[in-house]
């Protein structure tokens, strides 16, 4: 194993899921979120010598989202959701509940449009700042601050309880 492979496979197998999980936020595909995850690993394994000394996460996170948005701006040939999908395995505890969250997260992030989908996950999932988020996404402050307010107005129609709540629950 060549110096370094040990401390980039730590830092890979710490880091993957989340990765994935924040792309999943921002395409609302699987596949598409796990080939972005694997791709910023990749692209900071090439570079690893010159990030592991500053902070691996946040570049491979910066290469993560440069890569979707290179995706956006091209094209799509084939469509991954026509493909044959392989189950996953799921995780112990409570499944239903995971599936129900994340089925309602997708939903609402879905009816965003790829840029504001892109200043959400990045302004509260990563809990970067309007400046980190404007500088990763190369726009301006303004832009990241309309696009955030006009996609949490978004999602707080769309997301809105269907029913009335009462005494804290749903009837």
């Amino acid at each position: 194993m060549a110096r370094g492979d040990a401390e980039f496979a730590e830092f890979a197998a710490a880091s993957f899921h989340r990765l994935r999980r924040a792309a999943l936020l921002l395409t609302g595909d699987r596949q598409q979120a796990e080939d972005a995850a694997q791709t910023a690993l990749v692209k900071t394994y090439a570079a690893w010598r010159r990030v592991q000394r500053q902070d691996p996460y946040a570049y491979t996170r910066r290469a993560m989202v440069n890569h979707l948005k290179d995706q956006w701006r091209r094209p799509l040939r084939e469509d991954a959701r026509e493909l044959e999908r392989i189950p996953e395995h799921p995780s112990a505890g409570d499944v239903a509940g995971d599936v129900t969250d994340q089925r309602w997260l997708l939903a609402g992030l879905a009816g965003l449009a790829e840029r504001e989908r892109a200043v959400v996950v990045l302004r509260h999932y990563f809990d970067l700042s309007e400046k980190e988020t404007a500088t990763e996404l190369g726009v301006a402050l303004g832009t990241v601050k309309s696009l955030n307010a006009r996609a949490l107005a978004k999602l707080r129609i769309s997301l809105a309880p269907s029913e009335p709540l009462t005494n804290g629950a749903l009837r």
